[in-house]
């Protein structure tokens, strides 16, 4: 019942929880929290000096003042910062020094001994996307430090998201959770599934494909590297997904609701679609908070085509210090920029037929979009896609340019012997794609009936269901494949 008291202990565990794995990062943590919520303080204080005036449209519009935008811009430059230091800062270094070392420069910049915090892409970006809502007016500044430092630094979500949204977390603080109205069976399966995708699913893929694939792809066959970016394809979906749904579950055991992160991303029938579904947090936030503060649609076909470009290329960064990285993020920016350009065209060329009497649609305007396809067509789409995205994943995977080239080479190769091709690896390949294509109304049945069960029986079984991963997980414990970013 003493809210202050709830968040406290919270905001303890959720620190202990980082500090765990190195406690000097927790300052780290703390800075990021503290120099927020000032710096929002700082620009809700900074609206007094602002002022109004109507357009020619009649619209009220909010001239900000000098103050207001320097407290934003010196919030951004914090934020960033400490994001460019511990994420960057060896790859800038050392691809100057390079540079430096191809014109025969003698100066060399210093290489620091610099440690990647784990989650750092993660809480600065929570703590961005709150900041930037209360410069852009969405919701007042939040006077509790408390309440601030329990958003960025949950624990479900502090190393690998979901990046939750300030408008959505911040209100269910106004209120303590009620134990009795908790829905621990949704909670529960949502933790036993992720657990059953991370351990039996993405760890053995890893184990028995993957990995010896991606480790040396000129030592086996063709098929054998396809079927190993298929099965990494599947394998980061479960890894990922897992861990999104075991911080929604544990989220849920504590009161309070996160917004799903997947939707059956590999069922998407256009790449534009496909970061519909992929990573829902990220790309709605590299959506609401790059793409349109660099100008979105607004400017004109060339510009909206760079500020798409660019924003996949730092989407791409975000993922990693290196050029697979950024290279990656650039294939997916200019698979959507192609793909705006045949929609824009195919509405062009629906409203010629219109214009020219071939086409008879009551009520349609000139914005209309490209029918969906149905049937085979989008069946086809979905596989052109779905290898689109599996292209992409081998740059993602590869920890070099060159392993990638490898990789693709080896699409020219024979059938060899398949020693990686197995009834198991097959079976893992089958049960992966079947979690992700799983029917969202059967998903809902089997969590509706579990939570029929009484609590102490669905207590039974996620212990009894841990001590089995336990027993039949391959030996030693993977980290999550976004705790690097």
């Amino acid at each position: 019942k003493n809210r202050i008291a709830h968040r406290l202990f919270l905001i303890a565990a959720s620190f202990f929880f980082y500090g765990y794995w190195n406690w000097r990062f927790t300052f780290l943590l703390f800075a990021c929290c503290l120099g927020n919520y000032v710096f929002s303080m700082l620009l809700q204080a900074a609206r007094k000096r602002a002022s109004g005036f109507i357009d020619d449209a009649g619209s009220i519009q909010i001239k900000r003042s000098t103050l207001e935008m320097a407290v934003f811009i010196f919030a951004m430059v914090y934020n960033l910062g400490i994001l460019v230091f511990f994420k960057y800062y060896l790859f800038f270094t050392v691809n100057a020094n390079n540079l430096l070392l191809a014109f025969g420069a003698q100066g060399r910049l210093p290489i620091l001994p610099v440690v990647l915090p784990v989650g750092i892409s993660f809480f600065t970006f929570q703590g961005m996307s709150y900041t930037i809502d209360v410069y852009r007016r969405r919701y007042p500044a939040s006077r509790s430090l408390l309440n601030v430092l329990l958003y960025i630094s949950f624990f479900p979500q502090l190393v690998a998201g979901p990046i939750v949204r300030a408008g959505d977390f911040l209100p269910q603080l106004d209120r303590s959770p009620d134990p009795r109205k908790i829905e621990t069976g949704r909670a529960l399966v949502l933790i036993i599934g992720g657990l059953i995708k991370k351990v039996f699913i993405a760890q053995y893929l890893a184990v028995l494909l993957v990995d010896p694939v991606f480790a040396d792809p000129l030592r086996y066959s063709w098929l054998e590297c396809l079927l190993g970016v298929y099965g990494y394809a599947f394998q980061i979906f479960c890894d990922f997904s897992a861990y999104s749904d075991i911080a929604i579950g544990v989220a849920a055991l504590l009161g309070y609701h996160f917004p799903a992160n997947f939707n059956k991303p590999y069922s998407a029938g256009s790449i534009q679609d496909f970061w519909r579904r992929w990573h829902i947090s990220l790309s709605t936030w590299l959506k609401d908070y790059l793409y349109v503060s660099l100008g979105g649609s607004r400017k004109g076909k060339f510009k909206t085509y760079r500020t798409l470009g660019l924003t996949m290329i730092l989407g791409g960064l975000w993922h990693g210090a290196a050029w697979n990285f950024i290279f990656w993020g650039a294939l997916h920016g200019s698979g959507l920029i192609v793909e705006r350009r045949f929609k824009e065209a195919g509405v062009k060329r629906r409203n010629r037929s219109r214009e020219n009497g071939k086409l008879s649609l009551p009520g349609a305007g000139p914005a209309d979009s490209v029918p969906p396809a149905k049937g085979i067509f989008r069946i086809i789409r979905i596989v052109a896609v779905f290898n689109f995205v599996c292209l992409g994943w081998i740059f993602f995977r590869s920890s070099s340019f060159r392993m990638a080239w490898d990789f693709i080479r080896t699409f020219g190769n024979g059938i060899g012997t398949l020693s990686l091709i197995n009834p198991l690896v097959i079976m893992l390949l089958v049960v992966g794609m079947g979690i992700h294509f799983v029917p969202a109304a059967w998903e809902e049945k089997i969590r509706l009936s579990f939570g029929k069960f009484h609590w102490v029986l669905q207590a039974a079984v996620l212990v009894v269901f841990i001590f089995f991963l336990s027993a039949t997980s391959p030996e030693g414990a993977a980290p999550f494949i976004y705790f690097q970013f």
